[in-house]
């Protein structure tokens, strides 16, 4: 190893104390038992926009959030920001979200906009569709900039929309074409929800809400009431895109 290399290294792995939001968020999370009644508890809906989908090399360009209470949407609750990334400004994803370099160059980086981010989600559990994949890449973001990772449980509206086909159609129903059957906007269109413009990180998360708010609705018929109850509904399935 150069002596470049060893300073990088070192750079790299130099710990970054844990920022008072991380704090907060990991000791409010940390011993919760989720027993309320889903209705009860708030939201926040998110979505992010990505340069590509290698969660070690691309990052967040943008991210975009609304709040569910009283299992309502606050249209005026929302957050959207685009983020000046690091590296490339223009890539193969730019023809998908439509973001263009001259929008990110005037962005603010991701250093500034995870803490309001952060401060925007406060207390409220998470949901996205197939969450995972910008939850992997908000929290590499927050272990770099911020000290720690979200532990927010989260619900998952593509792993809803599964569980409800089950409850629907009993343990033989084909789950296999993922790609056709349970992306956003089929979901949307198949139960008559309203549509939003695709790859926006605030449309998308909206998209999502209305989801959401379908999918707990027609889960809770059959049985589960509470988060706890949600956060295990459709558990089962393995979700691989």
């Amino acid at each position: 190893m150069s002596l470049l290399e060893s300073l990088q290294s070192l750079f790299l792995n130099k710990t970054v104390p844990a920022h008072p939001l991380i704090d907060h968020n990991n000791n409010f999370f940390k011993n919760q038992r989720h027993l309320q009644p889903i209705g009860k508890c708030d939201f926040v809906v998110i979505d992010t926009e990505l340069t590509g989908l290698n969660e070690k090399k691309d990052e967040i360009i943008a991210i975009g959030a609304i709040r569910i209470r009283d299992f309502r949407l606050q249209c005026g609750e929302n957050f959207y920001a685009l983020i000046k990334p690091e590296e490339k400004l223009h890539s193969q994803s730019t023809l998908v979200h439509r973001i263009t370099p001259g929008q990110l160059t005037q962005a603010k980086s991701l250093e500034d906009i995870l803490p309001q981010f952060l401060e925007f989600c406060g207390d409220s559990y998470l949901v996205g569709h197939y969450v995972r994949l910008d939850l992997a890449f908000l929290n590499r973001a927050s272990k770099k900039l911020l000290g720690g990772v979200i532990k927010t449980p989260y619900l998952d509206t593509m792993r809803l929309a599964m569980a409800y086909k089950e409850f629907e159609h009993g343990h033989y129903f084909d789950h296999y074409n993922i790609r056709t059957a349970y992306s956003l906007t089929s979901l949307g269109k198949e139960y008559g929800l309203p549509t939003f413009e695709q790859h926006n990180a605030l449309q998308d998360s909206l998209q999502t809400a209305y989801l959401f708010l379908y999918l707990v609705k027609k889960i809770k018929q059959y049985g589960p009431r509470t988060m706890h109850d949600f956060l295990h509904t459709g558990r089962q399935w393995k979700i691989i895109l």
